[in-house]
């Protein structure tokens, strides 16, 4: 695609262990925000819309966004949901929207995605498209009519990394994406436990951590599991006399491309 212009300021948002700071950066169309991570652990900055997502910015790193497209973004840290923060980027609003409920969904299942014509006309004709990862160009997925106030709505269901637009007349909105995680079930029974990994492709041969979650806040590795030829396996899982809260995950790396790391629901076990 088009190179985008060259940003002209950029603001810097610092990542500390309690927040982004500032919370609210506001910046004009064309600008850039650059997150700073000035903490000894790992971040990530995730848009609540999936406007953008950053990779794992390591201690001691930094990642830069240009904003071309006028609007309010709400961020969340994907790895401490609970840091926040907001960036306003002033400048004549979009022509049409897109935004997700959701930007980050478990294999299998759906997120909305919505957004609004300028004219705020019912009876718009809209056209959407989405272009997983690893294909050469965007597939038309839906036409539709834009409700009141110029609204258009739809339920996706992406395998994969997928990004989206909508077109409207002759204008096209921002780009978003929706990740995706792997959907990883585990079970443990007294004799056996079973993992078995699910998403667009096979995961036949990829490795998959069995966790416990310490006193001390952190999940640890415990076990390793080969996946077979059906994406699972079953085996034995030996432990000590206590109870133990245990978790099937899956790295990023394992995952492999497209798709983001996965874990799966939280196992309580009470060994005798």
């Amino acid at each position: 695609g088009a190179s985008l212009p060259a940003a002209s300021v950029t603001k810097t948002v610092k990542i500390t262990s309690t927040a982004f700071s500032p919370a609210t950066v506001t910046v004009a169309t064309g600008d850039a925000v650059k997150w700073s991570n000035k903490d000894t652990t790992a971040h990530q900055v995730v848009a609540n819309n999936g406007a953008f997502a950053s990779p794992i910015i390591r201690a001691a790193h930094a990642w830069t966004r240009t904003f071309n497209t006028a609007g309010t973004y709400k961020y969340h840290d994907g790895l401490h949901p609970s840091l926040t923060g907001k960036v306003v980027v002033t400048g004549p609003p979009p022509d049409v929207t897109i935004g997700a409920a959701v930007p980050i969904v478990t294999y299998g299942d759906t997120t909305t995605i919505s957004g609004a014509v300028s004219s705020k006309l019912a009876g718009q004709t809209v056209t959407v498209y989405q272009q997983p990862y690893g294909d050469a160009s965007q597939a038309l997925i839906a036409t539709l009519l834009t409700g009141p106030n110029g609204v258009w709505s739809m339920t996706v269901t992406p395998s994969l990394l997928t990004t989206y637009q909508v077109h409207w007349k002759s204008t096209v909105s921002a780009p978003i994406m929706v990740a995706v995680k792997p959907h990883v079930a585990f079970t443990v029974g007294r004799r056996f436990a079973a993992v078995k990994v699910k998403a667009g492709r096979s995961m036949a041969g990829r490795k998959v951590y069995i966790q416990r979650f310490t006193r001390f806040h952190e999940w640890v590795k415990i076990h390793k599991v080969l996946l077979g030829a059906s994406s699972g396996a079953r085996f034995r899982l030996r432990l000590s006399p206590g109870r133990y809260l245990l978790r099937a995950y899956i790295t990023v790396n394992q995952a492999g491309a497209g798709y983001l790391d996965g874990e799966s629901r939280t196992v309580s076990v009470h060994r005798r």
